[in-house]
């Protein structure tokens, strides 16, 4: 639960979004106003409620920002106004996050707030890059340290000689355009020149990288590597294992740019599998699915579900849709009792099992060919039949039920409709190793938001199934490589395997 009056402290972790919180993504999606930095996960702030207030707070080397004095003033506004608000942190807002100074301003302004913790950049950055900062071998301490004082300060808070003695590995944060300094420090106060250190960029985000040297070489490693913020310096025993134990770079996808274009709504599940097998994802949702109101042909038909011998579902969306129209008129999956229930293909039929329905027949080929085959046993002359689809869909599902003497009963329950791309993704699309379609409207409606251009040379297009295949073609796309299966599964068993090619 989240309270009114009251300011939450989040910590967002350090970018990756499946390190996220359950606490911290529950807090965002309920507050009144949300209060957010620059370096939070992709996607955070797009799920906080329609009507939150959004107020970005985030510093950019360079740009003008607020000051944390006029942050403070902020939460504490917002906070007395009666509202429930997150203060959106990258990393934990304890560590190194100013998250104190809000506290501190909070609890003389007697506003109530809380802390809610996170994983913290200086542990995580070096875990996805194989560099644990304890070993038991190697390292029984750590100790975290900023590379980026206040310039305000007289002098450096920081004892180097007491950190160049310290026994185990250290963790500077902030630090890439310090580390010059920081190396010469650490070496002037008795650490040892050839004592390993690595820096990690980006760490737990697509494009981590890591550079592993000696603390006398790092610094002249890092500024040919041409490594920028941010970024997490180890110094210590521990940094010579991540030749060892790296992980990240181990994955399928590492360094591969994947654009995905299915409607937004289906596209965080298949963004979130490539994120994991190592892709950089851009969603570039060419198409948007608008649900028909359960008014007219949607309402009767989802009344009169039963009297159908035979329902066909064309898509994971119709499935969704239909059972929505059957439970917004009052029934549920009591209703298709007795009837035979038929999906295009597994894709259709997982999002059918997980609302209750389990379909009787399966195409093993995902077109309305596959599922008219599918059912060619099944006697359908002079019964009642219905096709629960998109508007714009082929017709050759119904046209061949009605040969064979059906009573077919089309109802479209959705509409695609083209969702517009903006020059930012246009332009990440134009750098994507491999587009990915899945359907023949994404084709259609992916190439008229690229305007008459065409994609990058080397960039590869990866289809579902043969009518996607065909549309790609006929709008002058080459396709590289098509799913067996045609599913989201599929999908991502060929991409793998094409990326393997190549």
């Amino acid at each position: 639960m989240i309270a009114a009056g009251t300011v939450y402290l989040v910590g967002a972790g350090p970018g990756d979004p499946g390190l996220v919180t359950r606490r911290a993504l529950e807090l965002v999606r309920e507050a009144d106003a949300i209060v957010y930095d620059r370096l939070i996960p992709t996607g955070l702030v797009a799920e906080a409620r329609a009507d939150a207030e959004l107020r970005y707070a985030g510093k950019e080397p360079g740009q003008p920002s607020l000051e944390q004095e006029q942050i403070n003033g902020l939460l504490v506004e917002l906070g007395r106004s009666g509202k429930s608000v997150v203060r959106l942190k990258g990393g934990d807002p304890f560590v190194f996050g100013r998250g104190g100074e809000e506290a501190q301003a909070l609890a003389a302004a007697g506003v109530l707030f809380e802390v809610v913790p996170a994983v913290t950049a200086g542990i995580a950055a070096p875990a996805y890059a194989g560099i644990p900062v304890t070993h038991r071998d190697e390292a029984s301490a750590v100790a975290f340290v900023t590379g980026h004082e206040d310039p305000q300060k007289p002098g450096s808070a920081i004892n180097w000689e007491a950190l160049a003695r310290f026994p185990g590995t250290l963790v500077f944060y902030m630090g890439v355009k310090q580390l010059p300094e920081i190396s010469k420090r650490l070496i002037d106060g008795g650490c040892h020149a050839d004592m390993p250190a690595a820096v990690v960029e980006r760490g737990t985000l697509p494009g981590q990288r890591t550079v592993v040297a000696t603390l006398a070489d790092i610094a002249e490693r890092v500024q040919a590597e041409g490594v920028k913020p941010p970024a997490i310096t180890v110094v210590g025993p521990v940094a010579k294992l991540a030749d060892d134990i790296a992980w990240l770079d181990r994955r399928p996808l590492i360094g591969r740019t994947v654009a995905v274009t299915r409607a937004r709504a289906q596209a965080s599940g298949l963004a979130q599998r490539l994120s994991r097998l190592g892709a950089d994802v851009v969603e570039a949702p060419a198409i948007r699915i608008e649900p028909r109101p359960v008014t007219g042909e949607v309402a009767q038909a989802a009344r009169e579900i039963g009297s159908f011998a035979l329902v066909c579902v064309t898509s994971p969306n119709g499935a969704a849709l239909l059972l929505d129209a059957v439970e917004a008129t009052g029934g549920d999956a009591r209703s298709f009792a007795g009837v035979e229930v038929a999906a295009i293909g597994p894709g259709t039929a997982a999002e059918l099992r997980g609302r209750g329905i389990r379909a009787d027949v399966v195409a093993e080929v995902s077109t309305a060919e596959g599922l008219l085959e599918a059912l060619s046993e099944i006697e359908v002359g002079g019964e009642r039949v219905l096709v629960a689809r998109a508007s714009e869909a082929r017709d050759a599902l119904p046209h061949g039920l009605s040969q064979r003497g059906a009573a077919v009963v089309v109802v479209p329950l959705y509409d695609t409709v083209a969702e517009k791309l903006g020059d930012d993704q246009l332009a990440a699309v134009g750098r994507a190793d491999y587009v990915t379609f899945t359907s023949s409207s994404t084709v259609r409606f992916f190439m008229d938001a690229l305007g008459g251009s065409s994609l990058a040379d080397g960039t590869r297009v990866i289809s579902i199934g043969p009518i996607t295949s065909a549309t790609a073609r006929e709008l002058g796309l080459e396709v590289h490589a098509e799913a067996e299966r045609h599913d989201i599964d599929g999908l991502v068993e060929t991409l793998l395997a094409e990326a393997a090619r190549t």
